[in-house]
């Protein structure tokens, strides 16, 4: 068993090493490799000392240690949230590289005004509604939107030929102050 220990033990200071080392970037292990060898080395420098006193059939954690302990499983738990803050971050960019290249699957959408946007954008026709009457309340119409998005009350709407160099938005209230229509993509 006090082999076993030693050899966890052994690998705790390369890990750590390698952690630092990639933290300060000096190689690169990808978003999840410092926290992840960082976290790793001091949860087998935890269990490696538990298994090793464990062994001697003394309690663990030793009086002296306590301190070590907390201090060490406080780093655990932070090298835990910066993996998965970085985990998400990474997620977040693949999911919207991912939208921006299949805008084909998000809701066309038709928009009516009551003013002109003067928008301008590929792929966005404008065109001047006919004045019914006098007191026709929307007077354009935007077509070539697609739906990006909607909360808060609010639209988050792109051109259909959206790109990343030629990113343009547009965000309007979801309310009365205009008339929309959707269209399945």
């Amino acid at each position: 068993m006090r082999r076993a220990c030693w050899a966890v033990a052994a690998l705790v200071v390369p890990l750590l090493l390698l952690g630092f080392l990639a933290g300060f970037e000096v190689f690169d292990a990808g978003p999840l490799g410092t926290p992840l060898l960082i976290g790793g080395a001091l949860l087998l420098a935890v269990l490696a000392r538990m298994m090793y006193v464990r062994g001697t059939g003394a309690p663990y954690p030793l009086t002296g240690e306590r301190a070590a302990l907390g201090v060490s499983v406080a780093l655990i738990v932070l090298c835990s949230y910066w993996a998965v803050g970085d985990y998400a971050q990474q997620k977040g960019t693949a999911d919207a590289e991912d939208l921006a290249h299949h805008l084909y699957r998000r809701p066309a959408v038709v928009l009516d005004t009551p003013e002109r946007l003067h928008l301008g954008w590929p792929g966005v026709r404008e065109t001047a509604l006919p004045d019914v009457d006098l007191g026709a309340r929307f007077r354009y119409r935007y077509e070539g939107l697609r739906l990006l998005a909607l909360s808060g009350g609010r639209m988050f709407l792109v051109p259909r030929t959206w790109t990343w160099e030629t990113g343009n938005g547009l965000i309007l209230p979801f309310d009365a102050t205009v008339r929309v229509a959707f269209h399945p993509g």
